[in-house]
């Protein structure tokens, strides 16, 4: 039962859409309908600059630390409920229902998850922000970094010996991560992903 009211809790505070309130207040904008479309921190740095890129960002990772220490509050005796706040943060970030379901692709969000398991599992942060961070500035491709950070999460929980239900838990949030990376995915494999640096404004049609 902590589960689903940990997931819940999460989807709640996941919800408070980051990007589109940034993009709204901030560049008078609805994201989705610029750039990418994409409500997420790369997509408001493109089309609104550094500071609503950053807003973005640390606001979105710190709605997984909100999440993550409010159910550890309401069941402090379960070491995995912090773990499902975060779920429900990144489903809510990722699917907001008063935005028909489009979001972010929750790698902010999946930061501050990180950030939240390295006070007992150091190795987390150190691996998977430097494979993340070295393939971005390799490839200047930021998607390939955001993937490769968002895969070596439940791998480095596999090696560091995390409970297996939390190491089933990252690992289908790696899953999403990529699902909600489809598209630069075929970009990639087509060649023509924007790479950072890159500002793209126009509007979608």
């Amino acid at each position: 039962m902590f589960r689903l009211i940990c997931i819940l809790i999460g989807y709640a505070i996941g919800c408070l859409q980051s990007a589109y309130f940034v993009g709204r207040f901030a560049g008078h904008v609805d994201l989705r309908q610029y750039g990418s479309g994409n409500l997420g921190t790369t997509n408001a740095l493109r089309v609104l600059g550094k500071k609503a890129g950053a807003i973005t960002f640390i606001c979105d990772i710190l709605k997984s630390v909100a999440g993550f220490l409010l159910c550890r509050i309401l069941f402090p005796n379960i070491p995995l409920a912090g773990l499902y706040g975060c779920v429900g943060v990144i489903l809510g970030h990722d699917f907001p229902f008063y935005l028909r379901f489009k979001g972010g692709k929750g790698i902010a969000c999946m930061i501050g998850l990180v950030l939240c398991l390295s006070v007992t599992t150091w190795y987390l942060p150190a691996f998977a922000f430097g494979i993340g961070i070295v393939c971005i500035a390799a490839t200047r491709y930021v998607s390939l970094g955001s993937m490769s950070f968002a895969v070596m999460i439940p791998i480095v929980l596999y090696r560091v010996g995390y409970p297996f239900e939390g190491i089933s838990i990252a690992a289908c949030l790696a899953a999403l991560a990529l699902y909600q990376h489809r598209a630069n995915i075929a970009r990639l494999l087509a060649g023509n992903e924007n790479k950072l640096g890159a500002k793209r404004v126009e509007r979608n049609v």
